[in-house]
This record gives structure tokens, C-alpha cells and sequence, in this order.
């Protein structure tokens, strides 16, 4: 009888194993960023101001092992900075830009809606319909699909490239299937400057990206980031000398061609640097990242600066940001 009942157990015991394994709801999932960036909306000086428009559609995702989206998150940094027909910059270059998300109801689509939804609601709407689908069906979505439509009406097509972009991206840094994900987004134009004579002026969007998973007790699991110099020059008559058609890439896309390798004292790109430091805050709560010891915000930890020597402060706002839009 004893015998019996211990090979039943046995038996209780394997299934279980086998079910848990096959049928899981936590199972290890990958974490993705992808950004979609655009300046082509940018116009010259003449009677009125011109306008360096930077537009960065950004998706964060988890990924499972069939290559399914399990959580999606999108936002937008649009980011407008002028200048007059002078090459003087007209917007103060100490302003601080909100991401669509951040601007909720603020950004005022809400009441030229015609389904009555604000941008994020759409914008969070597209992302929920992303969900179980994978990179090359939420590129077939249709503009027009019923079950989409009551929801969101906005343009999806940029949604779409950064999707599969960070689908592209997404790689296993920790994250969990239960994790929360979150998407946290920071631009500043402080690089801008105005033209001269002798140099053409700058307006740059700066804009950093952190995307994290986090678990119940609100610890970071997986940690990723980038960030892109959107860059439009312009000389001192005000029009634009840089191609508002190129391609413009983040600074995880150009890699080794971002050039701080060769100037760095520990001979890392800062692809390689922002990875190193993504990867130390895994395990963290915001309040720990914010914590970290920093000289002249740079890594000050032992255990950090081997891998990582730059400016990390911009990091820290977003990945505090990314775990408090966590969902």
C-alpha cells in the first residue's frame, strides 16, 4: 500500500512539473525598445520663425519564446524648437518637453476626435491590440480594422515601425511574463545654439529612453536604454543646411558609428556604457537607482565605473519614470 501510494505521489508530482512547465503563467520573456524618429516636419525662417520639429515615437516590449508581444507601451517626444530669420534661437533652451503620455489631457485631441479619445487613450489602445500578436502582424494591422477603429483613428504607422523594432530589439536582460512594464521618456534642447556667421546654428532634441519590467515588490527585473540627438542645423539667414529627409538613429543603432570609444578612458562605446549601467539597476527599486553614489554625475560605485563613466543623471529620470508608468 505504501508502495502504492508513494509511486501515485510520483506520479502527482511529474504531472504537476509537466504542467507547470508547459502551461505556465510566469515564464521568462524578452525586453525590447524601439524608436521611430522623424525631423522631416521641420520648416525655415522667413516672416515668421522656423521650426526644428523632432518627432520620436518610442515602443517598449516584452516578448515571449514564440516571438508574441505579451505587454506593449507607446509614447511620443515631440519636441519643436524655433528660430528666426536671423539664426537665433527663439525657444528657451532651459525647456523642459513632456511626452504625449505625460501631457495626457493637455494635448488637447480629445475634442477634434471623433471617437472622443485623447491621444494617449489611442495611443494605449494600439498598443493593448499589439498584445499576443507578433512584429510581422502588427505590421499587417489595417488603419481601418473594425476592432481597432472604435478605439483608435489616429495614424498608426509610425507605431507600427517602432513595434517591430523593439520586437527586433528585445533580448532577455531578467524579465518575467507577471512583470509590470514601463516606459519612461526625457527631452531636454540644452545642446541647441544659435548660428553665426562663421557656424551654423543647432537645435537638437535630446531625448533618453528608459524601458524596465518590474516585479511585485516593485524591484526592477530587466533594464534597458537609448537615446537620440535629433539634430537640424540651420545658418544665420535661417534656413535649414542639414537633410530633414536622412535617417535619423538612436545611439544603440549607430553603435561603434557614435565615436565615443576611441575618447573614452575605458575604452567602451556608449552603447556598451548605458547597457553596463541598465544592467547594475536590475534588482533595484527607483529609490535605490536614485541612490547611486554619482561624482559630478558620473558613476561613482567601484563596481560600476569599470564598465560605465558617463553622465547617468538622465538615465536616472527616466528609469524613475519608467517604473512609475509601470502596468
Amino acid at each position: 500500500m505504501k508502495k502504492r501510494m508513494a509511486v501515485l505521489l510520483s506520479l502527482i508530482f511529474a504531472m504537476s512539473t509537466l504542467t507547470v512547465g508547459c502551461g505556465s503563467k510566469n515564464a521568462p520573456v524578452k525586453t525590447g525598445v524601439g524608436m521611430s524618429v522623424s525631423v522631416s516636419g521641420s520648416t525655415e525662417a522667413a516672416e515668421e520663425d522656423g521650426t526644428a520639429a523632432a518627432d520620436a515615437t518610442i515602443a517598449a516590449v516584452t516578448v515571449d519564446a514564440n516571438g508574441k508581444i505579451v505587454a506593449c507601451a507607446i509614447d511620443v517626444a515631440q519636441t519643436k524648437v524655433n528660430f528666426d530669420a536671423e539664426g537665433k534661437l527663439t525657444t528657451d533652451v532651459a525647456t523642459q518637453f513632456q511626452s504625449k503620455q505625460e501631457l495626457g489631457e493637455a494635448y488637447g485631441m480629445k475634442q477634434f476626435s471623433g471617437i472622443g479619445k485623447e491621444w494617449n487613450e489611442q495611443a494605449d489602445a494600439f498598443a493593448v491590440f499589439c498584445i499576443g500578436k507578433t512584429a510581422d502582424e502588427v505590421a499587417g494591422i489595417a488603419a481601418d480594422d473594425a476592432d481597432l477603429t472604435a478605439s483608435c483613428t489616429i495614424h498608426v504607422n509610425e507605431f507600427q515601425a517602432a513595434v517591430a523594432k523593439a520586437v527586433a530589439n528585445a533580448t532577455e536582460l531578467g524579465a518575467q511574463s507577471t512583470d509590470k512594464l514601463g516606459l519612461g521618456v526625457a527631452t531636454n534642447i540644452a545642446k541647441s545654439k544659435d548660428a553665426s556667421d562663421a557656424e551654423d546654428g543647432l537645435a537638437q532634441a535630446y531625448t533618453t529612453v528608459s524601458v524596465v519590467t518590474v516585479d511585485e515588490k516593485g524591484k526592477i527585473t530587466s533594464s534597458t536604454l537609448d537615446a537620440v540627438q535629433a539634430n537640424v542645423n540651420f545658418d544665420a539667414t535661417g534656413k535649414i543646411t542639414s537633410d530633414i529627409n536622412a535617417e535619423v538613429a538612436t545611439k544603440n543603432e549607430l553603435g561603434e558609428g557614435y565615436g565615443m570609444k576611441e575618447f573614452s578612458g575605458i575604452g567602451k562605446e556608449w552603447n556598451e556604457q548605458a547597457a553596463a549601467y541598465a544592467a547594475y539597476c536590475v534588482g533595484k527599486t527607483a529609490d535605490e537607482v536614485k541612490a547611486i553614489e554619482l561624482n559630478e554625475g558620473a558613476p561613482a560605485d567601484a563596481d560600476l565605473v569599470a564598465s560605465c563613466t558617463i553622465h547617468v543623471t538622465d538615465f536616472n529620470t527616466v528609469i524613475t519614470k519608467a517604473v512609475a508608468n509601470a502596468k
